[in-house]
């Protein structure tokens, strides 16, 4: 007899904090452990269902009274990129990329740290040293690949140690595209537009590998740090349970009430989890 044998892991939900995104509000996570056998099939069908990884995490927000951020990807084949960023691409056409095994060096630490200190020093990520982020780059359990991008006789007097290393992305390959977990870059090289860049780039990477998505983490809007992501042509946002086009950014509003967010039992309950291929018994 052949059969299958669903995966079934346990759900959790974070203790209430302050909302890095929205202020006065209060942030809750639900989430799973990222692990086993099956690890790369879990992430893949929870990453299709709004989840973000972090190391051996996966996770959504899941607040009491406001359903504000909204996991976005990028269709690559209809995507068109606009006139400020084929802008960005020109300015950043002496990159040179190298996609490497996920594994954390002192120089993209020294990136990692001074990129922290200039742009997002309050941030929650502020007082990591530097076995955290190796923690952070190389607790995987899943395919992910660390990119860099280097500039040739970049010098930055601020920061020797990063060489001439300008911006590094967290990727992690899944089935049906890349899912940018999280990038960093050299803030004296902010007016090059690299952040925007390193989207373009990833979806140049996505195209080239056949690959229909990129994943770009969370929009949530009304907040000046993610409203970036909706200048994205071909963007899709996870709302009410399925993938659709973000239309006007304008018309999307986070609800704020207690009857806004569903209990978690019933959030649960609805997540689709992936079976294991047939096994012999």
């Amino acid at each position: 007899m052949r059969h299958t044998l669903p995966i079934a892991p346990q759900f959790y939900v974070t203790a209430p904090q302050p909302c890095p995104y929205l202020k006065g509000r209060m942030e809750r996570k639900l989430f799973t452990a990222l692990q086993g056998e099956h690890a790369e099939q879990l992430n893949d069908a929870l990453s299709k269902q709004g989840f973000r990884r972090s190391q051996n995490v996966l996770y959504r927000p899941s607040c009491a009274d406001c359903n504000a951020c909204l996991s976005a990807r990028i269709r690559v084949a209809d995507f068109q990129p606009s006139r400020s960023q084929r802008r960005a691409m020109r300015k950043n056409s002496s990159l040179e990329r190298n996609a490497t095994s996920p594994w954390a060096t002192e120089a993209q630490y020294a990136l990692f740290r001074r990129y922290l200190d200039s742009r997002h020093a309050d941030g929650g990520m502020a007082d990591m040293d530097i076995f955290e982020f190796a923690a952070m780059v190389e607790e995987t359990p899943v395919r992910s690949r660390l990119v860099e991008y280097r500039e040739p006789g970049l010098d930055v007097p601020q920061n020797p140690e990063a060489g001439d290393l300008a911006a590094v992305c967290l990727t992690d390959v899944l089935d049906d595209g890349l899912s940018m977990v999280y990038s960093f870059y050299e803030p004296d090289l902010a007016q090059r537009s690299l952040g925007t860049y390193l989207i373009l780039d990833h979806i140049e990477i996505a195209r080239s590998a056949g690959l229909p998505y990129v994943y770009l983490g969370y929009w949530v809007p009304g907040s000046p740090k993610m409203g970036y992501k909706a200048g994205f042509d071909a963007l899709e946002i996870y709302k009410n349970g399925a993938w659709q086009p973000i239309g006007d950014p304008e018309e999307h509003s986070s609800e704020t009430h207690p009857l806004s967010v569903d209990p978690i039992a019933e959030q649960v309950a609805r997540i689709h989890l992936p079976d294991t291929r047939p096994t012999r018994g």
